[in-house]
């Protein structure tokens, strides 16, 4: 074999070994893009039992999450200890008192923005979606810059029974289920920076955001509900479907046109007994 038939038989193996690999890269993507880890942040009660109910709710959640094939989860109470609790993961719950000063005036605040800078998802579920008033002037802009909008705690509050209205129907965290009535403690006035509302309930005589939209120019994705005070809601499959598609749209998971799978049991979804002290 000659010099110039050995060059061509080399580079084309090389250009096989090249496409090989970038090949193996492509799958390797997809299937990380395929197999979302959820972080899910709770804490203890700090509500009459049956409301707040923080980790049970997340505990719940994640049963309906796993359904999904590849998902995985991990329920930590307060933000993670172990970091590798935070390798890899594609979106952040939490369901907490206010997570505003939670995320930007603890301890992990430089780990928090480092993750939301990489394009990691945030949902924010009732009292989580909120920032103490006495800190919005400082810390609201950054706050509403990573999840579009607040409700500012605690700046007027209704326990009603009002229809659940989707304002952008076609927005996959609305698919699979229809607008229903709904008694839960509304959080009244809430700010939207640039989130975009999805979800609108009527009390009071007035018209109020009660879920929203944001994407980052980062590429993360941010959904901020103010509903979710009474366990019981989370145990209504329209409910439940509405805060499971959240989850898994912030996480870049593409959604059946039927909703992400929720369908649980009574023994999955029972709250337990309050604990005797």
């Amino acid at each position: 074999m000659d010099n110039r038939n050995l060059k061509i038989r080399t580079i084309g193996q090389c250009l096989i070994v090249f496409a090989f690999m970038g090949c193996q890269g492509v799958v390797v993507a997809e299937d990380e893009k395929a197999k979302p880890k959820i972080l899910l942040v709770g804490k203890d009660p700090d509500h009459p039992w049956g409301t707040h109910m923080y980790l049970p709710t997340c505990a719940m959640l994640t049963k309906c999450l796993r359904q999904m094939e590849g998902v995985e989860t991990v329920v930590s109470g307060g933000w993670p200890k172990d970091p590798e609790d935070l390798a890899g993961v594609k979106t952040i719950v939490f369901y907490t008192d206010p997570a505003a000063e939670m995320l930007l005036d603890g301890p992990h605040a430089e780990a928090f923005e480092g993750l939301m800078n990489q394009g990691v998802g945030l949902v924010t579920i009732h009292w989580a979606s909120s920032v103490y008033q006495k800190n919005l002037e400082r810390i609201g802009d950054k706050w509403m810059g990573y999840l579009g909008g607040t409700w500012i705690s605690n700046v007027g509050l209704s326990t009603d029974t009002s229809t659940l209205k989707k304002l952008i129907p076609k927005h996959p965290i609305c698919r699979g289920w229809n607008e229903y009535e709904l008694r839960d403690e509304f959080y009244l006035n809430p700010k939207m920076a640039k989130g975009k509302p999805l979800l609108q309930v009527t009390t009071k005589g007035k018209d109020v955001t009660v879920g929203w939209v944001h994407e980052r120019l980062d590429g993360g994705r941010a959904f901020g509900t103010t509903l979710g005070h009474f366990y019981s809601n989370f145990k209504i499959d329209a409910f439940r479907q509405m805060i499971v598609n959240g989850i898994l749209w912030t996480a870049h998971v593409d959604l059946p046109k039927e909703g992400a799978p929720i369908k649980l049991n009574k023994e999955q979804l029972a709250l337990q007994e309050q604990p005797k002290e």
